[in-house]
């Protein structure tokens, strides 16, 4: 069950020079039993008797209301000199992470040095603002990825977002809004008219993954029935099976997603990936997750990627996504497939079943 959509913080930090703007009180109205706390300041000190591990998970319970000077960022693709993706920009309306507890999730050990709560960021003038001064100093097209440094939909129901982001979107031609999700939470994509400026991908993994390390998140079936429903109703829908995690009979527990997925919906793009985790993260998850992350470290993984994360062997990469493409063509010869931040050498042995520049967080 998709747990974002009964979402309830126990406590409620209003920056002071908000205080008084409608969008604050009606967020405050949805959580009459919130304790809300007036703050001079919107980055809070940490505090002294609790650690990053133990502020994790009680940050996921604690909003913040405020603003940003910075909603768009732009990601020029590099990662140091061996890893190579699409550039694009970010966009970063509710920053500081999500309700849901993604073991893996390398936006905690981000955010590690800020007092932790999510954050919403209510002058969305601003926001409108830099979007179109960004479309207007480009000379093709640009994608806003709203899904890099946080879930698109996840809390979408208490900001509205999607139903003033999509419409926005449709007045441009160059301009493209890309959401990405573990939720299933689209009433407010459904109440509005689609459009081609808007893509909505799905993050999947198998059932036994979501239950072990996505707790919180919608399960597979939700997630595919939400992709089905906004595909029906008009949506562009992309799939993006990443972190692809090994695990005893993976490969049954992946051929089971990709079957389920692809019986009723049809992707424009399929992007693949697998876990790869910042060294300084272990430690984080561990003290927040115990066994769980322990059990995910539990693997064989190397360094040699330029982006100094910790990855699968090579030939275990290579297996995994050998078996995934050969059973996503086994269902789809047409769809295109990609792969998420992979090293020349990997992307070399697939250059002829994957094309650079077609994955997820761009459009080609």
């Amino acid at each position: 069950m998709d747990a974002a959509k009964t979402f309830k913080p126990g406590t409620i930090l209003l920056w002071e020079k908000v205080a008084d703007h409608p969008e604050a009180e009606r967020i405050l109205g949805l959580f009459p039993s919130a304790q809300v706390r007036v703050i001079e300041r919107q980055r809070m000190p940490r505090l002294p008797d609790v650690s990053p591990s133990q502020a994790l998970p009680a940050g996921k319970r604690t909003l913040m209301i405020g603003q940003t000077s910075s909603f768009v960022g732009c990601f020029d693709g590099r990662l140091g000199s061996n890893i190579r993706c699409c550039a694009y920009h970010k966009l970063v309306p509710v920053s500081n992470g999500c309700p849901y507890y993604c073991t893996y999730c390398y936006l905690a050990f981000v955010y590690r040095k800020f007092a932790p709560f999510i954050k919403i960021n209510i002058n969305y003038d601003a926001m409108f603002k830099q979007i179109r001064k960004t479309l207007a100093a480009a000379g093709g097209k640009v994608s806003f990825n709203m899904g890099e440094m946080l879930d698109s939909l996840a809390l979408d129901h208490i900001t509205n977002l999607t139903t003033m982001l999509i419409p926005f979107f449709s007045g441009f031609s160059r301009g493209f809004l890309m959401l990405l999700t573990k939720s299933s939470n689209i009433d407010n994509l459904l109440a509005v008219e689609p459009n081609g400026q808007t893509v909505v991908s799905w993050s999947l993994n198998s059932q036994q993954m979501i239950e072990q390390y996505e707790l919180g998140a919608a399960g597979l079936s939700e997630r595919i029935e939400a992709a089905r429903q906004c595909q029906e109703h008009g949506y562009r829908i992309r799939i993006r099976i990443d972190p692809g995690i090994l695990y005893p009979d993976w490969q049954a527990g992946y051929a089971d997603l990709i079957q389920r997925a692809l019986s009723v919906i049809r992707p424009e793009n399929i992007t693949l990936g697998m876990l790869r985790l910042l060294p300084g993260h272990f430690r984080l998850a561990a003290g927040a997750y115990g066994n769980r992350a322990r059990k995910l470290w539990n693997h064989n993984f190397v360094k040699g990627a330029s982006d100094g994360k910790l990855r699968y062997p090579p030939k275990e990469r290579i297996d995994f996504y050998t078996y995934l493409i050969d059973t996503i063509r086994s269902f789809d010869k047409k769809v295109s497939i990609g792969l998420c931040r992979e090293t020349p050498e990997v992307w070399s042995i697939f250059k002829k079943h994957c094309e650079r520049g077609k994955c997820n967080c761009v459009i080609w």
